[in-house]
């Protein structure tokens, strides 16, 4: 071999040393990277598993504070439904008391018409408190027949008023604040 080939292939072998090295090198390097990436996703997702976590239980805790607002508010209801006529009671507990008043004071002095002046006092007082809480009577004697109004018990054939229109009230009907809360009983004329 000549010295021309010996230093030729020293050349090649240096050259494939270094290559080796290099391919070397580049493998710790890439080996370094793939462990930090490694790392780092392992972190990432260390990070996303913990906030979801947090989420859950912020959740959790939220919807056990809503049921608890809904049960509350429910409670409340209840509660405002179970005592919603006590101030229209007290009212009509002074109109009671004035009708015990004046059966006992007719019981001692034996006096009818003292009795009928205390319960039509009494009445004009219930009357009173109807008309403060927008109670009022539905009118019915001479007026057309209605059914969202009127409950027709009875017809009469009557000559004297048209048809379909009422002949007498039988029970009084009642609206508050413009719905009906007990229709009128009436007779109407039927031909």
């Amino acid at each position: 071999m000549s010295k021309k080939k010996k230093v030729e292939e020293e050349k090649v072998k240096e050259v494939s040393k270094e290559e080796k090295v290099e391919e070397a090198q580049e493998e710790k390097i890439e080996e370094t990277e793939k462990t930090e990436d490694e790392e780092t996703l392992e972190d990432k997702m260390a990070k996303i598993e913990a906030d979801l976590e947090d989420w859950k239980n912020a959740y959790a805790r939220k919807n056990a504070e809503f049921q608890n607002f809904t049960k509350r508010k429910q409670n409340e209801l209840e509660e405002f439904r179970k005592y919603a006529s006590e101030k229209v009671i007290l009212k009509v507990l002074e109109a009671v008391d004035n009708l015990e008043r004046g059966v006992a004071a007719s019981v001692e002095t034996k006096d009818f018409d003292a009795l009928v002046k205390g319960v039509e006092m009494t009445l004009s007082q219930m009357h009173g408190i109807m008309n403060t809480e927008g109670v009022e009577p539905i009118e019915t004697v001479g007026k057309e027949y209605d059914p969202h109004l009127h409950q027709a018990v009875m017809t009469e054939n009557c000559e004297t008023i048209d048809n379909d229109h009422i002949i007498m009230e039988l029970q009084k009907g009642y609206k508050m604040k413009e719905r009906v809360i007990r229709p009128s009983m009436v007779k109407v004329c039927k031909k």
